[in-house]
């Protein structure tokens, strides 16, 4: 069974992003990830929502945009009219989620919910019917190459028991240390999709022969 893979950009060359994207591609990763960071949500800036319209000339691959940013709903409309077929936004910080998410939703693009590690997981039952994803953080957003946290693997299988209870039916997307020896975990615990920068970019054997590594390492 091929890897669910949404290849996170951050940790690529850009200077050679246009080769490693058409590479991961061809390695057959289901789609891209975009991190967004304004510097206050998360102590980092990254790439601006131009980075989405960048992508979408190179690829035809779904654009899944992660929104690390203050005032989410001041960035969806420009991210949907750049490209992004899906945008996830944060838990914390937002009192208006519920609006945030059922703007996402008039786009007609995918809608996903994340949490931080320390956030619990019943911080989103209300909302769940909102979306088609939900992104639990295993690392502490802001930069990439940071070690996975194991707890959060709690957070996982109860993100799919919760997900049972109600049946309903996004999918658990996981972001953060995934690699060879932590993406197995997240898969038993029930993730389905796997956000990989690191284990991808800066892998001294090339992208294709780590994409191959990711994948046996679920065999």
């Amino acid at each position: 069974m091929k890897t669910r893979i949404s290849a996170s950009i951050l940790n690529s060359d850009f200077i050679h992003l246009k080769d490693q994207i058409i590479e991961v591609e061809k390695a057959g990763v289901e789609q891209l990830h975009l991190d967004i960071m304004d510097g206050h949500f998360v102590p980092n800036i990254s790439v601006g929502p131009f980075i989405i319209q960048t992508c979408r000339q190179i690829t035809s691959l779904p654009l899944d945009t992660h929104l690390m940013v203050e005032n989410p709903d001041q960035y969806i409309e420009e991210c949907v009219n750049n490209g992004s077929t899906g945008i996830s936004v944060h838990i914390e910080n937002n009192p208006n989620i519920h609006r945030t998410l059922q703007q996402i939703r008039s786009y007609k693009v995918k809608t996903g919910i994340v949490l931080n590690p320390g956030t619990p997981i019943e911080s989103i039952r209300s909302v769940l019917d909102l979306v088609d994803l939900i992104l639990i953080m295993t690392v502490n957003p802001g930069f990439g190459g940071q070690s996975f946290i194991n707890s959060q693997l709690i957070k996982i299988m109860a993100a799919k028991e919760m997900i049972k209870n109600l049946e309903l039916k996004p999918i658990i997307e996981v972001d953060g240390g995934i690699n060879s020896h932590s993406l197995p975990l997240a898969s038993q615990a029930g993730a389905d999709l796997f956000v990989i920068g690191t284990a991808i970019f800066s892998n001294s054997n090339g992208i294709s022969a780590a994409i191959n590594e990711l994948d046996m390492s679920l065999k």
